[in-house]
């Protein structure tokens, strides 16, 4: 990171943070989207402040999550997906498949929302396939009462976020800043809770909150609580702890910017490990997933100058295609 940008400052681990409360200019906004290209160049994960997103909503964020998945088995139960809905994931399977990595069953449970998920079935899935990812329906708890309120205002002010991210992101690339604004219009993205219980017994062999995986679309924009775990692998520095800064967003891109971007930004492997003796509580990360519109036709920016990194994305025919490869993986129980 340039230290001649007085934007970003490094935390320990290496990940930037950077202030995006200095692109009320012109010139700053200039030098904030030159942090976001540095940072995606290298580890592709950064640190957001002065976002604008209200600390009393990210809290009553936290307070409704927390509360539904402490609410007894049965009455959870009643909002676990089925065919066709979002909702509650008791086992989301590995996110190491998605990889094509096998692994044992992630430790945790999901709870998962659709942006386009309140909307009628024509207006959700304007192709008639309301089984899709981004076709299908939300599920929402009777309790906690504010749950679905709280969950919707948290949902829009994502959106809003991204959309300013990904218009740093154009000019980043040094591109119109309205470049990506008609490929993420109306686009398939997902609000997640992501709960990690205390552990109760031994892991199995190789087994994580979180296994190793890549996100599959433009951005993720996390917010975690104060437990740890969250690691990213950095490239000749191994795992390396991503800590949480009060009131920040940890933000990184996804593989559909990676392809986007040709290779040139990085779409990096992260992971949640076992909690340490001494961190044996529950752990809520509240993860909002940025994807294009499913239809969406995008190209790579520029040239591949890595072969892997071609080889890699050479089935990428649309984003809505590619999700749902990757959760097909994600899902599967043949690991053969």
């Amino acid at each position: 990171m340039s230290r001649s940008n007085p934007r970003a400052t490094l935390m320990d681990g290496g990940i930037p943070v950077i202030d995006l409360t200095a692109t009320r200019t012109k010139a700053g906004e200039l030098l904030v989207a030159q942090a976001i290209g540095s940072a995606c160049e290298t580890s592709g994960f950064f640190t957001v402040v002065g976002h604008g997103v209200d600390e009393d909503l990210i809290d009553r964020m936290y307070a409704v999550s927390r509360a539904f998945f402490e609410r007894p088995v049965a009455e959870k139960a009643g909002v676990t997906v089925s065919p066709g809905t979002h909702g509650l994931y008791t086992d989301a399977g590995s996110a190491a498949r998605s990889l094509g990595n096998d692994a044992p069953p992630d430790l945790n449970e999901v709870f998962v929302a659709g942006v386009r998920g309140d909307a009628p079935p024509e207006l959700r899935a304007p192709d008639g396939n309301t089984m899709s990812p981004w076709g299908v329906a939300n599920r929402w708890p009777e309790r906690p009462r504010d749950f679905r309120p709280v969950w919707r205002e948290y949902m829009a002010a994502m959106e809003e976020l991204a959309t300013t991210l990904m218009r740093l992101s154009a000019l980043a690339l040094g591109l119109d800043r309205h470049f990506f604004d008609t490929t993420i219009d109306d686009g398939m993205s997902t609000l997640v809770a992501n709960h990690y219980p205390p552990l109760t017994g031994d892991p199995l062999p190789g087994q994580l909150r979180k296994s190793a995986h890549t996100d599959w679309g433009n951005l993720t924009i996390l917010h975690q609580d104060e437990a740890r775990g969250l690691e990213v692998r950095q490239k000749g520095r191994g795992w390396r702890e991503v800590p949480g800064v009060r009131g920040g967003f940890v933000v990184h891109i996804g593989d559909l910017m990676a392809f986007w971007t040709a290779g040139r930004w990085v779409s990096t492997l992260h992971r949640v490990r076992p909690p340490a003796p001494d961190e044996t509580g529950a752990r809520i990360s509240i993860p909002f997933f940025h994807m294009p519109r499913h239809d969406a036709a995008i190209e790579p920016l520029f040239p591949f100058s890595d072969a892997a990194t071609e080889s890699r994305f050479r089935t990428v025919t649309t984003p809505g295609r590619w999700y749902e490869e990757r959760l097909a993986a994600v899902v599967s129980r043949d690991t053969t």
